[in-house]
């Protein structure tokens, strides 16, 4: 029996890799999102035997979804509770005017996409850099009386993170309720780790999806990137800025990044506290409610928000197809500021197509990526959008995730 099996082994072979391929093929061609992606994958899974099959169960099938999904199992997501300041449709065709009318259709799409109202009252102000933003979320931590609450990426145990440790310290003697959440690979950019200082010193800290590299590394890039502090319920802070010294230009230091950061206030910040409880809830299991941690906020401004959260899970590709409405709804410009510059092909045709449209399409980027393989896949798709009219500019300092000023990009570079 076993002879009649080695004489036929090169037939089941090749049966085997017929049957993987078509398996893998078939997934690739009904799973994938972009046809060129599918075509590829299908060509090498049937012009390596065997090795493309595998590589693409490797690397092609994108589990990221399915496992935040079931790392949510059993957990309901936390919404803010209904607010006074929904926008009516009169508020809406006031504040647009006639103007900005072409814009109602992209208010109704949000809506729609992630089923949070938009809130009248609110007020934004922007912070440049740590050098505006830390003292003024130090200075807010301070005048906290019930509570805190501090979702970051990055917290590095450097002179920026001990300024927020020592004001959180601070809080927390003075009997304020603070919680802070670190993404567990964000944390570990500096040594000792900040969640260790900070449980040592008695403020409550979770690691966001602890993970153990290797044995788990093919869901380290499921991490969190949100930066949200709320105070009291009333005051909110977002935007850009990880919480490291590099944030603050005047401290000169050997790595600086310009970016910015929002001060929020108004009933909009129930939105971004809604987020950090449903992230601290599906890391701890403790669901904050109740007016410690939600105000019953007053209008403050005359700003129109609305929060917009993204995430594998439930709110999958609401970010992306939120640019995507934007981009189609713009008639005069369209700015984009952003360090890593890799759009898919539905990105690339929209800024495309405005551009076409007589839209003028301004693309900021610095000139040195802090990411060399970032900067390589960046600059090699510069010419897609540079053949139709779009406009790069590099901006002159080594890295920095915004910029005011800088250098144009011409096709010919």
């Amino acid at each position: 029996m076993f002879d009649q099996l080695l004489q036929f082994w090169p037939y089941l072979a090749v049966l085997f890799d017929v049957v993987v391929a078509a398996v893998a093929s078939g997934h690739a061609v009904l799973h994938k999102r972009d046809t060129r992606a599918a075509i590829a994958w299908v060509g090498l899974i049937w012009l390596a035997p065997i090795v493309g099959s595998g590589l693409y169960v490797w690397l092609g099938i994108n589990r990221i979804q399915r496992r935040a999904r079931s790392l949510r199992l059993d957990r309901p997501r936390l919404e803010a509770s209904p607010s006074l300041c929904q926008c009516s449709e009169e508020l809406v065709d006031q504040t647009l005017g006639a103007d900005g009318s072409h814009l109602k259709s992209l208010v109704h799409m949000v809506g729609s996409l992630t089923g949070r109202p938009l809130l009248h009252g609110n007020r934004v102000s922007p912070l440049l850099n740590g050098d505006q933003a830390f003292p003024a979320m130090i200075q807010a931590i301070d005048s906290a009386s019930h509570s805190i609450t501090l979702s970051t990426y990055i917290f590095d145990n450097d002179r920026a993170g001990k300024l927020f440790l020592d004001a959180l310290q601070r809080a927390v003697v003075r009997g304020v309720a603070v919680r802070v959440l670190i993404d567990d690979v964000g944390a570990r950019y500096s040594w000792p780790t900040m969640p260790r200082l900070l449980r040592r010193a008695g403020i409550p800290c979770a690691n966001f999806q602890p993970t153990s590299i290797p044995w788990r590394f093919r869901f380290t890039n499921l991490r969190t990137h949100r930066k949200i502090m709320v105070v009291d319920g009333r005051i909110g802070f977002t935007g850009g800025l990880n919480i490291r010294e590099g944030n603050c230009l005047s401290w000169q230091s050997s790595h600086p990044v310009q970016d910015l950061h929002f001060r929020v206030t108004g009933p909009v910040v129930n939105q971004l506290q809604a987020v950090f409880a449903d992230d601290w809830a599906f890391c701890t299991d403790e669901v904050l409610t109740g007016e410690k941690w939600f105000a019953d906020i007053e209008p403050d401004g005359p700003i129109l928000a609305r929060g917009l959260p993204d995430d594998p899970a439930e709110n999958f590709e609401s970010f992306r197809l939120t640019l995507l409405g934007a981009i189609a709804s713009a008639r005069s410009s369209i700015l984009v500021m952003t360090p890593y510059f890799l759009p898919d092909a539905a990105l690339i045709t929209s800024l495309n197509v405005a551009a076409m449209r007589g839209v003028a399409v301004e693309i900021i980027l610095p000139q040195q990526n802090n990411l060399v393989y970032v900067q390589w896949a960046s600059t090699a798709l510069l010419w897609q959008v540079l053949e139709r009219g779009c406009r790069v500019w590099l901006s002159p300092l080594r890295f920095r995730r915004h910029t005011r000023k800088g250098t144009l990009f011409r096709e010919n570079c």
